[in-house]
């Protein structure tokens, strides 16, 4: 069986080293698809619709071309939110909004959502699947919250943080999948890609 094309619909940065990290060297495609119009409440619902949107987003994009390669295509997408009580956050607006989330989210224990949608273009099979890990942030002070917000790396992500980055020092714990919290759940790509009949080995 031929080794497909691994597509990443996603500009994340952290789930491309993610993927290079483990021999996959996917090509980039961000979907831009419009997250605002998706409106549910329900956040692994959520997550799972937005990352199944951006990799069909992709795959009807390649379809359009019409070309022969785009039959041999694995495209992933992905999308994460954080659940503090009962409420979902994405990515800050802006500087203000992310000290605000960090004043409400330290000292409390967080869920962290990440829905990964799997299309295979060869076999017309589409796998999407939402992993949970809980997170907990550490009692942090004001002076640390705004040196760590002035560093723009909350800005960035869904939860606020970073904890491949400066935002792991402030977190005490995880209940979970580690890389989940990155953006992208390896030992559950791991499995996606078994079900669809590959190993990641196919990709070194």
């Amino acid at each position: 069986m031929k080794t497909p094309t691994f597509i990443l619909a996603s500009s994340s940065s952290a789930r491309l080293r993610l993927l290079e990290t483990i021999g996959i060297h996917p090509i980039v495609m961000p979907s831009n698809f419009d997250e605002s119009t998706v409106k549910l409440i329900e956040p692994r619902k959520l997550v799972e619709t937005l990352a199944q949107a951006k990799a069909e987003t992709i795959a009807k994009s390649l379809m359009k071309e019409n070309l022969s390669e785009t039959q041999s295509n694995l495209i992933l997408g992905c999308d994460s939110v954080l659940v503090i009580d009962d409420e979902i956050y994405g990515k800050p607006a802006d500087a203000k909004e992310a000290i605000a989330r960090w004043q409400k989210m330290r000292g409390q224990v967080g869920q962290l959502y990440t829905g990964h949608a799997l299309i295979d273009l060869v076999k017309n099979q589409t796998i999407v699947v939402c992993r949970m890990t809980k997170v907990h942030f550490a009692p942090v002070n004001d002076q640390e919250i705004e040196a760590y917000v002035a560093t723009g790396e909350p800005l960035k992500c869904a939860g606020c943080f970073a904890i491949e980055g400066k935002g792991g020092l402030f977190i005490e714990k995880i209940e979970g999948c580690h890389t989940n919290v990155i953006g992208l759940s390896l030992p559950l790509l791991r499995v996606m890609l078994n079900s669809l009949g590959y190993q990641v080995s196919n990709f070194w």
